[in-house]
């Protein structure tokens, strides 16, 4: 079984024009300004997962600003979910600091949706304002049967691109410190946070429920980085995610294919985790 942990998807009118949506938007102006961006539907979703023999992808929307935007847009991945139940599930999205965050995510959840995510602070990283308002949000989750947390992530090194947040490695740990009880899920590989698996002391304790997905990594990593997850002991908590529409899984496959992974080890990332994580799926 192939289970895409990260794809997009925006209700109808962001995808038949976004400009319009901009406006007090800088977060989804910053990622999708450029026409190169690209803005999926459901049909095409499904028919790149049926193309690519994806069977069950994880759907995300936008943390927008605007709380109509937000739920216009959770809305359509719940019509989505509902949809499509045996292919798709869906995550809540939303600006944290929306004082109406923690009642869209309990709303969501009640409506069938998974969990949270992909929440983002493409402005001022995971500093300690966001750690605070992710607090009534993680209560929820823990409450509602301990349902999963993603949140975007990125390495604090290199070069610049669209949706590059100034998080760094400090506030990630502190991240994993706050919510020890949570599960979080670190997209794009947790910034590289999972190298410090390998420290004798506090790392590993500290980052036991912490799981990573390979969103972007095409663009980012080596396929060697799937070697280094098994030499840090962390491949059973890395989840397959494309970023669609960003990239499509063919082009993950290949990196999976051009590593030193096993057969098993490659099922494992492209399905079995998620399954551990959604014993359901």
């Amino acid at each position: 079984m192939i289970i895409d942990f990260h794809t997009h998807l925006f209700f109808q009118a962001v995808a038949n024009d976004r400009t319009p949506f901009f406006d007090n938007e800088p977060e989804f102006k910053l990622l999708y300004n450029c026409p190169k961006a690209k803005i999926a539907t459901l049909p095409q979703l499904i028919d790149t997962m049926d193309r690519h023999e994806v069977d069950i992808s994880i759907v995300l929307g936008f943390p927008w600003r605007n709380p109509e935007y937000t739920k216009k847009n959770n809305d359509a991945i719940i019509e989505a979910v509902t949809a499509h139940p045996k292919r798709l599930r869906g995550l809540a999205c939303f600006d944290p600091a929306w004082e109406g965050a923690p009642k869209e995510a309990e709303r969501c959840i009640d409506a069938g949706l998974s969990g949270v995510g992909e929440l983002a602070f493409y402005l001022s990283g995971i500093d300690d304002r966001a750690i605070r308002l992710l607090e009534p949000v993680m209560d929820v989750l823990r409450r509602k049967g301990n349902l999963p947390c993603m949140i975007h992530t990125n390495e604090p090194v290199g070069h610049h691109y669209p949706g590059k947040s100034p998080v760094t490695l400090n506030q990630i740990d502190s991240l994993a410190r706050t919510f020890p009880d949570n599960k979080i899920i670190l997209a794009h590989w947790g910034g590289g946070i999972f190298f410090y698996h390998i420290m004798k002391k506090q790392m590993k304790e500290r980052l036991k429920n912490i799981w990573y997905d390979t969103a972007a990594s095409v663009f980012l990593y080596e396929p060697e980085i799937y070697d280094m997850a098994v030499k840090a002991g962390v491949l059973e908590k890395v989840l397959f995610g494309t970023d669609y529409p960003l990239l499509t899984p063919d082009r993950y496959y290949t990196d999976i294919d051009q590593s030193g992974l096993t057969l098993e080890q490659k099922r494992m990332v492209l399905g079995e985790n998620a399954r551990n994580l959604y014993p359901d799926l």
